[in-house]
């Protein structure tokens, strides 16, 4: 039986009524009946009064509490007034109950201060890809203003810089945009059935001048002799994959080599990227995807891009229900993979 507060009161009345019948035994003078009078009588007494002080002092408090938690409308609490006064300790009822509670609003606490962190840093990682290409095309055009725009060779160059750093102006804003809405999930993925070799065909060929100014050679791998259909968004998949061979051409070894390879996996096709670069260090693996973040920012600069290619290639394998993956050797390569759902 539960120590409920009836239990309990007649638990106490039973001893308290014992133990005076008890002492009244030894008084002279006193009956059977007069002892079964007093008996009975302090049994009533003491079941009322100890069962009235548990629920007055006890559980009277339990319920207030109770009451409080329930106009707070937190769902986190999964508990009940019946629980509570079924239980055999409610204090250590309630008690869990807050303890789990405090404990989910301190992971929420810390998660609140990283993503406050993390948007302070955004918000100086924007303001400083902002300015970096406004400033560059401001100090050209006012130079032009000052007078230079009578030198038709130091105008048509520094129009042509400013038009460079406005390109990559709208190339960052672009590309803003579209995390965005990736995030939010304003875009939309029209999944279909596409030929990933013939995707991949028309990457390579679109970024065969960029390969070849390094002497980098760009090759499909794949046991397939048919071509390889997966589900997925023909517009969304080439950007992501188109990123990730651009990037391993853009910061691989000249004379080396990129590779995509395809491989079956049960209702699957895994997808990997794979070049024989200098590699990522280990301390930056985990940050890759963040946007902005870049290994050696004085190296990347030089190599163009907006910072924001690996973070729209994990939103639109997210979108797809795919993980992308990384691993890294230095002087060895990377490989990036993912997979993709196959559709014969």
């Amino acid at each position: 039986m539960s120590l409920s507060p009836r239990f309990i009161a007649l638990l106490l009345a039973c001893l308290i009524s014992a133990l005076t019948v008890a002492f009244l035994t030894f008084v002279e003078g006193v009956t059977t009946s007069m002892l079964f009078v007093v008996g009975l009588s302090s049994f009533a007494i003491s079941f009322f009064l100890v069962l009235y002080a548990i629920e007055l002092l006890v559980f009277r408090e339990v319920n207030k509490m109770y009451k409080t938690i329930h106009q707070l409308k937190i769902r986190d609490f999964s508990i009940s007034r019946k629980s509570i006064i079924k239980n055999t300790n409610p204090f250590k009822k309630l008690n869990d109950e807050i303890f789990v509670y405090v404990a989910k609003k301190q992971k929420e606490i810390d998660e609140l201060k990283r993503l406050e962190q993390f948007r302070r840093e955004f918000l100086a990682d924007v303001s400083h890809e902002l300015k970096t290409p406004i400033f560059a095309a401001q100090g050209y055009i006012h130079t032009l203003i000052d007078g230079a725009v009578d030198d038709e060779k130091v105008r048509d160059k520094f129009l042509s810089k400013a038009a460079k750093s406005l390109d990559g102006l709208d190339a960052l804003v672009k590309d803003l945009m579209a995390l965005s809405q990736l995030e939010t999930g304003e875009i939309k993925m029209n999944f279909n059935r596409i030929d990933l070799t013939h995707v991949i065909q028309e990457i390579f060929e679109q970024l065969e001048g960029i390969a070849q100014t390094k002497n980098i050679n760009l090759s499909l791998k794949t046991a397939f002799s048919t071509p390889v259909w997966v589900k997925a968004d023909p517009q969304r998949i080439t950007q992501a994959i188109s990123n990730l061979v651009e990037n391993a051409v853009k910061y691989g070894n000249e004379s080396g080599r990129v590779i995509v390879s395809l491989d079956e996996e049960k209702k699957h096709i895994l997808v990997s990227v794979r070049d024989n670069g200098p590699g990522i260090p280990p301390e930056h693996l985990s940050r890759i995807f963040e946007r902005f973040y870049r290994v050696e920012k004085s190296r990347s600069k030089d190599r163009g891009g907006t910072g924001l290619g690996l973070a729209i290639v994990k939103h639109i394998l997210n979108a797809h229900k795919a993980k992308i993956t990384v691993m890294s050797k230095i002087e060895k390569g990377t490989t990036f993979r993912f997979k993709l759902d196959r559709m014969d």
